[in-house]
């Protein structure tokens, strides 16, 4: 089969899930397969609680790369895969795994969606989520206290030391890598503009993506 992959990208915080959320239910869960790029972080069991802490997780070897990419191939190939689950509160993979199905729509989602050229290939549409700093940190302290029983102290710290600066180094730059740049993070008139470009592409109205936003 051949799938409309998108890329959606952002910092933490930025509203990348509200895209992809918004993707799936305009276009039907049963055409959209999700590829959540946090799933991938690299297995940590073999290392102590201790160590698995100093881990820098902001950076992009924090992942496993080899097994998204490999998942993302054959998934765009016609293949199920078993994309690996994460529990954060414990720093390792779990043992379970979620089942996703081949579909028309592929979307891959993470902070590093657009950086590896080997995965910007599979996607025929790049979008970054752009929001400002500081409500993309509100929203971390939020989630980081209330979904992975963090302290405000310990998520203060890793957006200080880790966060931010690997948002400067690595997220923000790979924004040139986009077709799109939803600004203030997932707003209406961007998101009726992105999924009338998916149903576009699934309808085969348009054969070029690069094509279109060079029209735009």
């Amino acid at each position: 089969m051949s799938s409309f992959i998108i890329g959606v990208a952002g910092g933490s915080g930025s509203g990348k899930s509200t895209v992809t959320e918004h993707i799936v239910g305009a276009i039907g869960a049963d055409k959209v397969a999700v590829i959540i790029q946090d799933n991938y972080y690299v297995d940590l069991g073999h290392l102590t609680p201790e160590q698995r802490r100093k881990v820098n997780f902001d950076h992009p070897d924090s992942f496993d790369w080899e097994l998204m990419l490999k998942q993302i191939d054959d998934l765009s190939n016609g293949v199920p895969i078993e994309m690996p689950t994460y529990d954060y509160s414990r720093d390792t993979r779990r043992a379970e795994t979620i089942t996703v199905l081949p579909a028309p729509i592929i979307v891959i989602e993470g902070l590093f969606a657009l950086l590896d050229a080997s995965m910007r290939k599979y996607m025929a549409l790049r979008i970054f989520v752009d929001t400002a700093d500081d409500i993309r940190f509100i929203r971390r302290l939020q989630r980081d206290i209330i979904e992975r029983g963090r302290s405000t102290e310990s998520v203060i710290k890793q957006y200080l030391e880790s966060v931010r600066p690997m948002h400067r180094q690595f997220i923000e730059p790979s924004k040139r890598n986009a077709h799109i740049i939803i600004p203030h993070g997932a707003n209406k008139a961007a998101l009726e503009m992105l999924v009338a470009r998916v149903r576009a592409a699934i309808n085969h109205e348009e054969l070029s993506v690069s094509t279109y936003f060079e029209e735009v």
